[in-house]
C-alpha cells in the first residue's frame, strides 16, 4: 500500500510538471520525449545537472567564437569602405 501511494504521488508530480510545461507552450515531439525519458532513466540527477551546465558552457564558447567572427567581418567591411585609418609607410 505504501509503495502504491508513493508511486501515485510520483506520477502526480510528473503529471503536474508536464502540465506546467504544456501550459508554457513547451511541446515536445515523440522522439524528444523518448530521448528525455531515456536520459532520466540512465543518468542520476547530479549527472544531468553537470551535463546541462556543460552544454551551457559549450554554447557560451560558440557565442565567443561567433562574436569574434562577426567582429572580423565588420572590420573587413569597414576597411573595404575606407572607414578604417591606414598607416602610410615610406620606402626609401
Amino acid at each position: 500500500m505504501v509503495d502504491e501511494q508513493s508511486s501515485n504521488a510520483e506520477l502526480e508530480r510528473r503529471l503536474a510538471t508536464l502540465e506546467r510545461r504544456l501550459g508554457r507552450g513547451e511541446q515536445r515531439t515523440v522522439a524528444e520525449s523518448v530521448f528525455w525519458a531515456i536520459l532520466h532513466n540512465l543518468f542520476p540527477e547530479e549527472a544531468r545537472t553537470h551535463m546541462k551546465a556543460a552544454g551551457r558552457e559549450q554554447l557560451l564558447a560558440a557565442r565567443v567564437y561567433l562574436d569574434q567572427w562577426i567582429a572580423r567581418l565588420d572590420a573587413g567591411e569597414a576597411r573595404d569602405n575606407g572607414n578604417e585609418a591606414r598607416e602610410k609607410i615610406e620606402i626609401k
